[in-house]
């Protein structure tokens, strides 16, 4: 990850002041990581790290930056891991090109090295993604989700990115087509448990990882909602709906929102179904031969479903 970092950080600058100004602000202000780790432990248990890997990693999280910074814009997001978001300290349409820059600097990355086997399982998710993010505001208008449209959502926003960077990992070590869609399948089943992970925390205790209840407040259904609706009868799941679509800014209506959630039995309903998609990856790494890079492996997907932000 240090020698990535490096070559990530060569692979960020411009000749443009301005833009390699906001470049240093966003790698200063780096997250966890957890993508291109991801694609090098993979590309660790399928064969071995090399050259290609690294460019699979860069390309992974130059294509997941692109996205956080054109989030916030949609999102007209104001923070980003507690930082001000690139469109807070210069406007909108800075970071909309900012954002094309670090995914045409991707697609550079991979056609300049004629990685093109790994620029189109990138380029799939990049796809999933936004046909995911677009399902889920068409669905956000009418409060309609059901759980099997829920799973189609977070599989195409969150899980194909998982994915991909599995798939990567694989496929930068000139892995079988079998073993580089095991990974995938893996990856995905990661992604799942990770994002289900990420709904838990908006009917936490604590304001950790991100402000409780503000998948409510931007009218979110997620796993634990939309069990509970499931089990509410229609007066209930009228008066539910009827605050989320009325009164989402209202602190006490979030409140009494997560409150029948939990009285509902929705975080548990979610916690089960994240523990069956985490079990699910674990049978499919099992698969693989012991090795570090698998201790490391499996440690991480731990981490996904135990973390606290």
């Amino acid at each position: 990850m240090t020698e990535f970092e490096l070559k990530f950080k060569d692979l960020m600058k411009s000749k443009v002041k301005l833009l390699d100004h906001i470049m240093n602000y966003i790698v200063k202000r780096k997250g966890k990581q957890m993508r291109p780790m991801f694609v090098f432990l993979s590309a660790g248990v399928c064969g071995g790290i090399n050259e290609s890997t690294h460019r699979g990693a860069a390309l992974i999280e130059l294509l997941h930056t692109a996205t956080l910074v054109h989030d916030d814009v949609v999102d007209d997001a104001n923070y980003r891991r507690g930082f001000f978001s690139v469109n807070a300290l210069w406007k909108n349409k800075i970071a909309v090109l900012v954002g094309d820059f670090l995914l045409s600097r991707g697609l550079l990355l991979s056609v300049d090295n004629n990685d093109f086997h790994l620029l189109k399982i990138v380029s799939n998710a990049v796809k999933e993604m936004s046909e995911g993010e677009l399902l889920q505001i068409a669905k956000a208008r009418k409060l309609d989700i059901t759980e099997e449209v829920y799973y189609q959502i977070i599989r195409q926003k969150t899980a194909s990115l998982m994915a991909s960077c599995c798939a990567v990992g694989a496929s930068s070590t000139a892995s079988t087509e079998e073993i580089i869609l095991r990974m995938r399948e893996f990856g995905e089943k990661v992604g799942m448990a990770f994002q289900i992970k990420d709904d838990l925390f908006d009917y936490g205790d604590d304001e950790i990882g991100k402000p409780v209840g503000i998948d409510i407040k931007e009218k979110k259904m997620t796993l634990p909602l939309i069990y509970a609706l499931s089990k509410a009868d229609w007066f209930e799941k009228r008066h539910i709906i009827s605050l989320i679509r009325n009164k989402s800014d209202n602190k006490k209506a979030v409140k009494e929102v997560i409150d029948f959630v939990k009285k509902s039995g929705g975080l548990n309903y979610a916690k089960e179904a994240m523990h069956r998609y985490y079990e699910e990856a674990m049978v499919i790494l099992n698969q693989f031969p012991e090795s570090e890079y698998k201790t490391s492996l499996s440690a991480l997907v731990d981490y996904t479903i135990e973390r606290k932000k």
